[in-house]
């Protein structure tokens, strides 16, 4: 039976969490299991490395900052890799040569939200860093891929260069960090449950209907 009110679910992540990436991708797949469920599905921020300057910073600095060296990070990147195939994703990660501070790539993905673009602004940032090596630090590489999107390319270069919705998103990261989320992707089901990770499609779609289901009842 059709749910009578759609399913509030916020998404917690950053397009450069290898998790997410794979996570938005067994999202889908859940979406797709319970076509009966309508959700509402919304885009928050969440800073994985808000110490990066915001100009980005040398990928082979920032992994021996994060991880002790580069050589540590190579057995998990494998299994990230392993894990991105499986959902017919690629990740490249010699490919990535600079590591970006998100706060412009959350801007664009909130001002996509106008136009129910979040999403597919989420993809095309998360299909540049993972699969194509993008310099997200860019403000050419931004601004194309917001009009990939379709949002428009002088309006996205202009508002880049202000500080508009700086603010919010730093807001939004913080308030996700005070309500405990300190790990992405998590996902928040009618503003009242929380699953961590990058859970199985089956996991994800049986919780959907749930939560729906007890909306549903009262």
């Amino acid at each position: 039976m059709v749910s009578s009110h759609p399913l509030r679910l916020d998404v917690v992540s950053d397009v450069v969490c290898p998790w997410c990436y794979i996570g938005k991708r067994r999202l889908e797949r859940a979406l797709a299991l319970v076509p009966d469920v309508p959700v509402a599905v919304s885009w928050y921020p969440f800073l994985l490395n808000a110490w990066v300057p915001r100009e980005g910073m040398a990928r082979e600095d920032y992994l021996v900052a994060k991880f002790g060296s580069v050589e540590a990070y190579r057995d998990i990147a494998n299994r990230v890799v392993e894990a991105a195939a499986q959902e017919g994703l690629q990740y490249n990660p010699e490919r990535v040569q600079r590591q970006p501070n998100t706060l412009d790539c959350h801007r664009l993905i909130h001002w996509a939200g106008a136009s129910d673009a979040a999403a597919a602004m989420t993809q095309r940032l998360m299909e540049l860093y993972f699969r194509d090596g993008g310099d997200l630090t860019e403000r050419d590489v931004l601004v194309q891929a917001a009009a990939d999107v379709g949002l428009d390319a002088d309006e996205t270069r202009r508002r880049l260069a202000t500080d508009e919705d700086i603010d919010l998103i730093e807001a939004q990261a913080a308030e996700a960090s005070q309500k405990g989320i300190s790990g992405v992707p998590t996902y928040v089901l009618a503003a009242r449950y929380a699953i961590s990770g990058a859970q199985p499609p089956e996991q994800l779609a049986a919780a959907f209907r749930q939560v729906a289901a007890e909306a549903d009842a009262g």
